[in-house]
């Protein structure tokens, strides 16, 4: 399971370090692609597949499962690690996800999301106050049940 919180900084090249906790975890080779909320996924080639496997069992009949999977897998970049524990993300996923200098990455459970550090920062914000309702709505008690 992926987990965590880490700052790094995007150099001039594109190149981000990422944590070897999450190197160990996602291994060599990987998957970035564009993400939700401005952000980019990372993925294992592992859990890669499993979202593939999903995205080819929805109706190709259905125009959101065509716009989805053209968003998701388009921008898809498969790449690897260099000598320093870097990626090296190209200028359509930079500019996406808004990336300047300091960046965020974090571990969200089967995947990590890269963020530019003001997009997260006010995400977090945002939905601060808005945590324990979240919470509530979502597991509606059963976290007490575990």
């Amino acid at each position: 399971m992926l987990i965590g919180e880490y700052h790094h900084n995007i150099d001039e090249k594109g190149r981000l370090i990422i944590p070897s906790k999450f190197r160990e975890e996602i291994g060599n080779s990987f998957v970035v692609t564009k993400g939700l909320d401005g952000c980019l996924f990372v993925y294992s080639l592992v859990e890669w597949e499993k979202i593939v496997s999903k995205l080819k069992k929805l109706p190709f009949t259905k125009k959101d499962a065509r716009t989805f999977t053209r968003f998701f897998l388009a921008s898809a970049t498969a790449t690897e690690f260099d000598k320093q524990g870097r990626i090296n993300l190209v200028n359509s996923l930079i500019e996406y996800a808004n990336l300047k200098k300091e960046c965020v990455v974090i571990g969200v459970n089967d995947r990590l999301e890269i963020w530019s550090l003001d997009k997260y920062n006010n995400l977090m914000e945002d939905n601060l106050e808005q945590l324990d309702e979240i919470a509530e709505h979502l597991f509606d008690g059963d976290l007490d049940e575990a």
